[in-house]
């Protein structure tokens, strides 16, 4: 394990815990106490942790990152609806990599009926939503577990990807902005995301609005690598996650969005000026030509907005670069 995953273990460990002993460190990132205790010198150096007598404990002030339990509980209309929508995208016999998240985590509860059906993943969440489903292959990374959100990281999880080949990544992430696409505040959930993007032909994320607009410490996935983007209607007072949302679709993201009712209804329309579904080329060195899915032999080809919206789901609304 490098010097920099060590380090991130270890806070994680000190954030979700408050404080953890040498002895306990050293066990779970498999090595001495001594590299241990120049690991936590270098930490609290930088003002992440401070050092007590055998062990090191969250610095005053410090704020522990938001586990799975708090996540889960947030957005949940939202979360469903970005889902269902996402689940349309996925044909039968494709071949596609699903990302840590509670968001995914609800697009695969929705791909258990799709039949043919293979999904590589480095969360824990989602090949349990998917364990049970019929025809349904699930492939899961190497890695280290990360507790706070059931994912595998580490060198391990990023060599399992190589040499991958897939259609499409469904991704989520802790915020998403045209400057500088999509991020999260884990260094290593950053770097396995970023393989996964690599192991795919086009790029999917799924962000709710309150995503929109936030620029969090390590960038996975860049706005040009970014073929699509599902997310929900932001409100009308938030006017941040509304021109992110224009600022995206001017950098050519096709912009998919939800209603928490979609399955129910149309909905209210989307704000004069951002109206329909024309088809326009995809862009960024990761898009197909003429508008088809993934690479022959890699499964259906991604079906139209237009189309999606002829479906179960609702309305969808398409934003295209202008």
């Amino acid at each position: 394990m490098f010097a920099a995953e060590r380090r991130q273990l270890i806070l994680e460990m000190v954030r979700a815990n408050g404080a953890v002993s040498l002895r306990e460190l050293a066990r779970v990132v498999q090595t001495s106490e001594v590299t241990v205790r120049r690991d936590v010198r270098a930490l609290e150096a930088e003002g992440l942790l401070d050092r007590r007598h055998g062990g090191a404990v969250l610095p005053g002030g410090f704020t522990r990152e938001s586990g799975f339990p708090q996540k889960s509980h947030l957005s949940t209309a939202e979360k469903t609806a970005i889902a269902d929508m996402a689940a349309g995208l996925v044909g039968e016999g494709e071949a596609i990599v699903v990302g840590a998240g509670t968001t995914t985590q609800e697009l695969a509860r929705r791909l258990a009926r799709v039949p043919g059906l293979t999904v590589v993943t480095n969360s824990l969440l989602v090949a349990q939503a998917l364990a049970h489903a019929n025809r349904v292959e699930v492939v899961m990374t190497g890695g280290t577990l990360r507790g706070s959100n059931y994912a595998l990281v580490g060198s391990g999880a990023e060599q399992s990807l190589q040499g991958l080949r897939v259609s499409r990544a469904f991704l989520s992430g802790s915020g998403l902005t045209a400057e500088r696409g999509l991020s999260t505040s884990n260094m290593l959930s950053a770097s396995v995301d970023r393989a996964l993007v690599q192991a795919a032909a086009e790029v999917v994320v799924l962000a709710d609005h309150t995503k929109l607009g936030s620029d969090t410490m390590f960038q996975t996935v860049p706005t040009e690598l970014i073929t699509r983007l599902v997310t929900d209607e932001p409100p009308a007072h938030d006017e941040r996650a509304a021109t992110e949302l224009q600022a995206l679709a001017d950098q050519g993201v096709e912009i998919t969005v939800a209603g928490p009712d979609a399955d129910s209804g149309p909905g209210e329309p989307l704000p004069q000026g951002r109206q329909g579904r024309q088809e326009m080329p995809l862009p960024g060195q990761r898009r197909t030509q003429g508008g088809h899915g993934g690479p022959a032999g890699l499964g259906p080809q991604l079906r139209s907005a237009a189309a999606l919206a002829d479906g179960p789901v609702g309305r969808v609304a398409d934003l295209r670069r202008r």
